[in-house]
């Protein structure tokens, strides 16, 4: 079998170390999800989330094309799964505050200074040389 990224395949766990599970895909074929793939958030122990011959559907992360290593992820379904909640009970995270409209007013404010500031180190490079 041949696979994409993006493909969701189906699997069982054949081992598990304290960085990520083993997922054999049949055909010979092995895949691995990272510890940071098993969950959204923080994961303390992969034990809590997989077992050893657990049946696990994942998603393709990546394909070595050199090593044929293939990266495999839970957590992407997880957040597939989230798509179908009702907006009131999902949580947003914004980076900025997004009730303050100000734009990119702050890095047009400063831009001058930028400016002025590379200016002058390159010069000063120029006369060290």
């Amino acid at each position: 079998m041949t696979f994409k990224i993006g493909q969701r395949v189906s699997g069982r766990v054949t081992g598990i170390q304290p960085y990520g599970a083993f997922v054999s895909l049949g055909g010979h074929r092995q895949g691995l999800i990272h510890i940071s793939e098993c969950h959204c958030g923080y994961v303390k122990d992969i034990h809590d989330y997989l077992k050893v011959n657990q049946e696990v559907n994942v998603v393709v992360l990546d394909i070595d094309e050199f090593t044929g290593k293939i990266s495999l992820s839970l957590r992407c379904l997880e957040r597939l799964d989230t798509e179908n909640v009702p907006s009131e009970h999902q949580r947003h995270h914004y980076w900025t505050n997004h009730r303050v409209a100000i734009g990119f007013k702050p890095i047009a404010d400063r831009l001058t200074g930028w400016k002025t500031e590379a200016t002058q180190r390159l010069n000063d490079q120029q006369a060290s040389r």
